[in-house]
């Protein structure tokens, strides 16, 4: 017997369980990605240079817990320190894209 599985893409998830665009249960859905997203591209950024959260830290001038919180979604990171994070602990460049 076959089963009939309907695939989403992800906006149509989104819409079905979240509401459409510009509404607010999606634009807290939408603002928690992003925070999520950021998180996991430091991580990701961190694992790929070898470092440990603690060694990041002690480049970027601020805490394991702090890295520690961005990774993990538990705190938002204003734009100055993702950059010092980014430039002084990675010795990389943050680069930000506005699209309309």
């Amino acid at each position: 017997m076959k089963t009939k599985s309907k695939i989403f893409t992800l906006d149509q998830f989104k819409d079905k369980n979240y509401g459409a665009k510009g509404t607010p249960n999606r634009a807290r859905l939408e603002v928690g990605y992003q925070n999520f997203k950021i998180g996991a591209l430091l991580q990701e950024a961190r694992l790929c240079a070898g470092l440990t959260q603690e060694e990041l830290a002690e480049k970027a001038g601020t805490t394991k817990s702090y890295i520690s919180k961005i990774e993990n979604d538990i705190k938002e990171v204003r734009l100055s320190n993702l950059q010092k994070i980014v430039e002084l602990g990675l010795g990389g460049k943050l680069e930000l894209t506005i699209k309309i």
